[in-house]
């Protein structure tokens, strides 16, 4: 059960003795047992009933200064058991039991047999922390693995008196996402901890289920995964795809490590792609989607829509002109049906390693239109500028708080000394730049588009090249032909009775041009 070697000098019965936790007869009685039968003085202990496993395992802990640990109701999940080979598992009588950061937490009888965690340590090429655990629980999890498979199971110890009342797991990772679908909402949320949630108009809403164990949740997330994915997710810690449910709906699932155990968030992707109407932009949009050439971005917070808007976009396109686009996604949201133009999406992750990667040759596959999923390094960043500029229609999305604070992020991408040139090509190709938001209705039901938008006039050319691009918000304030600040969007929606005003000065630029709007109104 535990290691009986001398700890700082002291024998283990002399520190049981002082600690008049047994007597001198009974340290002689399983000394005599242990010369007989062999095993650790501490096993012997035990079995003689001199003491227990518990107050054992507390005192050598205290001693030691070392952690120790019960098994009982801690679950060893499928994906720490491969963390640690078997092999080493049955070598040293050890478990993974935790994950913390990059070191790996093993349960040991003798967490000061240094020999065990190096080896550990260069097997595994990580670092390795030993925790005092009782020798026997972890022959009895190794007894486990060997009957019912390592890596394949949640293992949990349980007390016997406990056992009959835990609850059956009756959870099933399809029927959540049916769910999702049926309740309309934008996002499953499956972490260990708390019950699953649904993320329904931007708000968390946990569902009447028990809290979900760390185990339960990987039990979950393991009911969807391939082989394949199953050991990416081991290497990578991370996982991303697209899952479809047959007669349901697809999802962009990404799978995530959070203090050492999986998490899981599936983004209810719409199969149907909705108008520009439905969505509630601006009809004058359609007009900027459908030229030959230029960069059009959409922008805003994660969440707020822009991968909808980039869709119905291309939709458009995809209807009115007879060209050949190519999309590169992170994953697919939408599948495009090809009408009057080809539409070939490409993935990263499977079609292609990289969005830089994946535009690397795009010109070389004959394109009219490039829609980027997300704009975020500086190749991706180079070659999308580089194809506005020579002929093609450029779509993209930025994770930026505004119209006129994108044109910043793009720029400060290249190094100083090409910001010169990165302004004039921006102020040639640049079509529109709509940075949006997804506000809640006034009847609490759903959320209403608010947008900004920035036109590429003479005098947005000329503000861009000059580096005063943050005077738009000044200058062009009260025309709003060329530039329209979301406070004025914000302002009508309320105007209109489709949001609150509460909730429209939480999404305000400048919270005076919402109220001005407002008052006037009144």
């Amino acid at each position: 059960m535990i290691s009986t070697k001398p700890v700082a000098g002291e024998k283990l019965g002399e520190i049981l003795i002082k600690n008049h936790l047994i007597g001198e007869d009974q340290l002689k009685e399983a000394l005599k047992r242990q010369y007989q039968q062999g095993g650790f003085l501490g096993t012997n202990l035990v079995m003689l009933g001199y003491l227990n496993e518990e107050t054992l395992m507390n005192v050598l802990s205290t001693k030691l200064g070392i952690q120790s640990i019960s098994l009982t109701g801690h679950e060893i999940t499928p994906l720490l058991q491969r963390m640690l080979p078997f092999d080493k598992v049955k070598l040293h009588n050890v478990l993974p039991v935790a994950l913390e950061g990059n070191t790996l937490i093993v349960a040991m009888a003798d967490p000061t047999d240094l020999k065990i965690q190096y080896d550990l340590e260069y097997t595994l090429r990580r670092s390795i922390r030993g925790v005092l655990a009782s020798e026997k629980d972890i022959l009895d999890a190794i007894s486990f693995f060997e009957q019912e498979g390592y890596g394949v199971r949640t293992y949990t110890k349980t007390c016997a008196c406990t056992a009959s009342s835990l609850p059956e797991r009756t959870l099933d990772i399809r029927e959540l996402l049916k769910f999702t679908v049926e309740k309309n909402a934008t996002d499953l949320l499956i972490t260990a901890g708390v019950a699953p949630s649904l993320k329904i108009n931007n708000k968390v809403t946990r569902l009447q289920c028990p809290s979900l164990t760390p185990g339960q949740v990987e039990e979950l997330i393991f009911s969807i995964l391939t082989e394949s994915q199953k050991e990416k997710l081991q290497h990578q810690s991370t996982l991303e795809f697209a899952y479809s449910l047959f007669d349901m709906g697809r999802f962009r699932i990404n799978i995530y490590l959070q203090r050492g155990s999986l998490s899981l968030t599936a983004r209810n992707l719409m199969e149907r792609i909705p108008s520009l109407e439905e969505l509630g932009l601006p009809g004058w949009i359609r007009d900027y989607v459908l030229r030959p050439q230029g960069l059009i971005l959409i922008t805003g917070p994660a969440g707020h829509g822009k991968s909808t808007t980039m869709a119905a976009l291309i939709e458009v396109i995809n209807t009115h002109n007879q060209s050949n686009i190519i999309t590169i996604e992170d994953p697919i949201e939408f599948l495009f049906q090809h009408k009057n133009s080809n539409v070939n999406q490409r993935e990263v992750g499977t079609d292609t390693a990289s969005f830089a990667e994946g535009l690397k040759h795009i010109f070389r596959q004959s394109p009219d239109v490039i829609m980027i999923g997300e704009l975020r390094d500086f190749e991706s960043i180079s070659i999308a500028l580089s194809a506005a500029e020579t002929g093609h229609l450029v779509l993209g999305t930025l994770h930026t708080l505004n119209a006129t604070s994108t044109i910043d992020r793009l720029v400060s991408v290249f190094p100083g000394e090409q910001h010169n040139q990165v302004r004039a090509q921006l102020a040639e190709s640049l079509l529109l730049i709509l940075s949006q938001r997804l506000v809640p209705s006034l009847d609490g039901k759903g959320r209403v588009l608010a947008y900004e938008k920035l036109v590429n006039s003479s005098r947005v050319r000329n503000l861009i090249r000059i580096k005063k691009v943050h005077q738009l918000r000044t200058q062009m304030l009260n025309e709003q032909k060329d530039f329209e600040p979301i406070d004025s969007s914000l302002g009508k929606l309320v105007n209109e009775g489709k949001i609150r005003h509460e909730e429209a000065l939480k999404f305000a630029d400048n919270q005076n041009i919402v109220n001005d709007m407002i008052n006037k109104k009144r």
